[in-house]
């Protein structure tokens, strides 16, 4: 039987909204686990302009990140809300609206210890002289670089006023570090296994020679060569030896008449970590038809990749205005069929656009999705999830499923979201579009 492989864009688009509402009787976001507001003495001085001498109170704040279990290497963005500064306007004057810039430091420790740099808009409500400075947020990423619980504590802050004169009011922790806001579990990235084979022929009869040439393999490794049937090793084997750039060039001799693949490893068995292949082989049985009897050959024709979806739109659920906070909902089911019957696995990604609404958007980085997926009995291949977190406009994987000897199957996709509001987002609707791409 021929086997055919098939690679297949397909685009969903999936338009999703969130409301945020004002006034009574507006729907309240599900509550969710949420991270620890925490209260720590500050020590504030306000500008010297204000003759004030320093101020001493409690901060208010908490800690919110777009990935609360990331692996070493990931990108996690983090968000340092003050709730309640220990300043205020140090002035008699008013200040209007968005002439305040925040600065300041979130504390890692734990599994991984140093400062995140994080910045906030230059976004305010009005503040009457001598009145308090509202709450405000602030931005910014550090990478993961090391496996195990990884702490976040608020630490020194500023606000920058620029009306008038640009005046500075630092703030800072009177005993560091603050209590924990928020904790993150980093996990060790899987070592990625470049090791490919190619054969000099896809096909050949029962006692030819094929040509397997391997590359990135462990330099000075013995890699055994073996032919597959399905998923099992047949016993046509064969062992070569990685060269200097951990590259190779080796004969099978394939007796097997029910191969349908050859892989090579490093090691005593095959190992997905350490191998590679099948790489797709057929063995043309020419043995001659006894006397008086009929050979009988049937074929079975291979199919194609698809995916299709249960809906096209995703009403997620509204936020109060002032509070913000997640507006949740689920993905329109996805039924994938890989019907092709080749060694390839597929992969499911989706990537989302900004959401828009009057006059205002909502960054596509605030989407997150914690994917499911289930495989049919049956199915020669078995679907995997992707990881829960951010989706945002470079993407992020759905599902997938691995190379393998044989792969196929039907496959049910599926993911809750969650679109984190900012608190003061006008009312109305906003809409993003999230699209599918099945490879």
């Amino acid at each position: 039987m021929a086997l055919q492989t098939r690679r297949r864009r397909w685009a969903s688009v999936l338009a999703v909204s969130a409301l945020a509402v004002a006034g009574t009787g507006a729907l309240a976001c599900p509550a969710g686990a949420a991270p620890q507001q925490v209260d720590f003495p500050t020590h504030c001085i306000p500008p010297a302009i204000a003759g004030l001498p320093p101020i001493d109170g409690t901060t208010t704040a908490k800690i919110t990140v777009d990935n609360a279990a990331p692996k070493v290497g990931d990108t996690v963005a983090v968000t340092y809300t003050v709730v309640t500064p220990a300043a205020s306007n140090p002035t008699d004057l008013a200040l209007p609206a968005d002439i305040m810039t925040p600065t300041g430091k979130v504390t890692l420790g734990g599994a991984q210890t140093g400062n995140v740099t994080v910045t906030g808009p230059k976004k305010n409500d009005p503040v009457p002289g001598r009145g308090a400075f509202p709450s405000f947020s602030m931005t910014g990423t550090f990478t993961v670089t090391s496996p195990g619980a990884i702490t976040l504590s608020p630490g020194d802050y500023n606000i920058h006023t620029g009306y008038i004169l640009e005046l500075d009011t630092p703030c800072t922790v009177t005993q560091p570090p603050a209590p924990v806001s928020e904790t993150v579990t980093a996990t060790d990235s899987a070592p990625v296994n470049n090791r490919a084979i190619t054969l000099g022929s896809s096909s050949g009869k029962p006692g030819d020679s094929v040509t397997v040439t391997g590359g990135d393999f462990t330099p000075g490794a013995t890699v055994t060569l073996a032919g597959r049937s399905g998923a099992t090793q047949t016993a046509d084997t064969a062992a070569v030896t990685a060269d200097a750039q951990g590259g190779f060039s080796g004969s099978l001799v394939v007796n097997d008449t029910t191969t349908t693949g050859v892989v090579a490893y490093e090691g005593g068995a095959w190992s997905q970590d350490k191998g590679a292949g099948p790489a797709a082989y057929t063995v043309v049985d020419d043995t001659p038809v006894p006397a008086n009897s009929q050979k009988l050959t049937a074929a079975v024709k291979a199919g194609t990749l698809s995916m299709s979806q249960a809906g096209d739109s995703v009403q997620l659920s509204s936020v109060d205005f002032g509070k913000g906070g997640a507006s949740q909902g689920a993905l329109q089911t996805v039924t994938v069929k890989d019907f092709r019957g080749g060694p390839a696995g597929w992969s499911l990604t989706g990537k989302v656009t900004d959401f828009t609404g009057p006059g205002a958007r909502i960054d596509a980085g605030r989407l997150s999705w914690t994917p499911a997926c289930a495989t049919k009995a049956g199915s020669p291949s078995t679907c995997r999830a992707g990881s829960a977190g951010a989706v945002g406009a470079s993407g992020a994987t759905l599902a997938s499923t691995p190379d393998g000897t044989l792969t196929g199957g039907e496959f049910t996709v599926d993911a809750g979201l969650s679109l984190d509001v900012p608190a003061f987002t006008p009312p109305g609707s906003y809409s993003g579009v999230l699209t599918l791409t099945l490879t």
